[in-house]
């Protein structure tokens, strides 16, 4: 695994909204130096890198960043619980063949 990716995920999910402007800047710019395709490795540790929310759209990189990857990451449907950016995952696959599934609510 490359050392970004390593620096990344050790920093552990993408902070909330509350987060300072500094933090959001230094967790975005972390992640525009890990350059794509990643490895089927480095997705899956990216994958527990999504925080609760969107971190102003920094969690869109992220999950794009992964798509770069070979597809697709999750290869189950995430439990009702799991985080809300996993189950965008899975709906995207879904959604362009990548695994069989139903969409369900």
């Amino acid at each position: 695994m490359r050392s970004a990716v390593q620096l990344f995920v050790a920093d552990g999910p993408l902070p909330d909204w509350d987060a300072s402007e500094g933090e959001i800047d230094r967790r975005e710019n972390q992640l525009k130096e890990i350059s794509g395709p990643v490895t089927a490795d480095e997705a899956k540790a990216l994958v527990a890198c999504f925080g609760p929310e969107d971190c102003y759209g920094v969690a869109w990189s992220l999950l794009h960043l992964i798509e770069t990857g070979p597809n697709p990451v999750l290869t189950t449907q995430p439990a009702l619980e799991a985080n809300e950016w996993h189950h965008t995952l899975w709906t995207r696959a879904v959604n362009g063949g990548l695994v069989p599934g139903v969409l369900t609510d």
